[in-house]
């Protein structure tokens, strides 16, 4: 389907903005601010123990914390205060972080390994990371959006991803949310970030390689006949519709964990029709509000959407399922999980919930 086309604009110190509406609007506002170039350090080290990139981007250590909302860098811009968004009001807008982990202009790597340590590969932290603020209401939440305006932000995840996907150099595109102080966001206003990476990331990588071996073992798709499994037993479907199901995974890792599959298999953000879009954006905040709901304050959360590795990455894509997976520290009121010994040292996660139980609830949340 035709991708949605922004009105692109510049910032101050040459970043580039895009605002997405549901009308053509009239984008003329400009960055009056006096803005410094961004310089960007990022480094990308290949972990050889574990087969890993690590990006390393210690210039991030002066970024914006936590501000007053009186001082917030992404509300709409006043005649008092210039923030990142020139204009007075928006419905959607994307820009390119001025503090980002990955970025397009960064210095050349100056060896091929890191100094002392030959071992261990060494290249330029290329990529691209955005901001996309998903309302200029600095008080809401996505899941205060209506269904139109998330609908909105999935046409702009599709038309960053596909665009993103275009860059050489760029193998995997990762759209995710970090809501709430105690996940770690620095920014409260409602807004999601975009990651383009130089190299497909470790999970996708492990997923890629089992459903490879499922499809030589069984001559079937893994993620295709897990979602058939879910929606038949019906035991961990927190919500569904037509077009989409969101689940409990039987073997989640986090307390509170669903994903959300789509009935007809895409690859990716850009692959989904009108339909899947309209549905994703109903049942998305449908499940956002029992999470917000499940305890007497909302639950922080992780939204972390599954897209399959770009086609010039040269990663296998025909057998990705496109899903979302939403998660939250919580594991009960007042309580957070945090990852200790086992969790952060070996990887090997140990859950305090059971997913039967966990979709039952958020099942019972109205």
């Amino acid at each position: 389907m035709a991708l949605p086309v922004p009105a692109r604009r510049t910032l101050a110190d040459g970043r580039e903005i895009l605002y997405f509406d549901t009308e053509p609007v009239p984008r003329t506002a400009l960055d009056q601010r006096d803005l410094p170039p961004t310089t960007t350090h990022s480094q990308t080290r290949f972990d050889p123990l574990l087969g890993e990139w690590v990006v390393i981007a210690s210039h991030r250590q002066t970024r914006t914390f936590l501000p007053p909302a009186d001082l917030c860098p992404l509300c709409p811009s006043t005649a008092q205060r210039a923030t990142e968004i020139p204009e007075s009001d928006y419905q959607v807008v994307v820009f390119e972080n001025r503090f980002p982990s990955l970025a397009q202009d960064v210095q050349a790597a100056a060896a091929e390994t890191v100094t002392g340590s030959p071992l261990t590969p060494l290249r330029e932290g290329f990529g691209r990371c955005e901001v996309v603020c998903f309302t200029s209401d600095h008080n809401s939440s996505f899941a205060q959006l209506d269904a139109a305006r998330a609908r909105l932000v999935v046409d702009a995840w599709a038309q960053r991803s596909a665009e993103l996907s275009e860059l050489d150099g760029v193998a995997q595109v990762f759209c995710f949310e970090n809501h709430g102080e105690e996940i770690g966001v620095t920014l409260s206003h409602p807004h999601g970030q975009i990651y383009a990476y130089p190299f497909v990331t470790p999970r996708v990588a492990k997923i890629s390689e089992n459903l490879a071996t499922y499809r030589k073992a069984h001559g079937a798709n893994l993620f295709g006949d897990l979602l058939a499994t879910e929606r038949a037993a019906g035991l961990r479907v927190v919500a569904a519709n037509e077009e989409w199901t969101a689940f409990v995974p039987p073997f989640a890792r986090w307390p509170y964990e669903v994903q959300l599959y789509p009935h007809r298999r895409v690859a990716d953000l850009p692959d989904l029709d009108d339909a899947q879009r309209d549905a994703f954006a109903t049942l998305y905040l449908d499940v956002l509000r029992r999470f917000a709901h499940r305890f007497d304050t909302p639950m922080p959360y992780i939204s972390a959407w599954n897209q399959a590795p770009t086609p010039k990455s040269g990663a296998p894509r025909e057998d990705w399922w496109l899903h979302l997976q939403l998660f939250s520290i919580r594991r009960a009121a007042g309580k957070l999980k945090y990852l200790a010994g086992s969790e952060s040292g070996m990887q090997v996660f140990i859950s305090d919930t059971t997913p039967e139980t966990v979709a039952a609830e958020l099942r019972e949340v109205r």
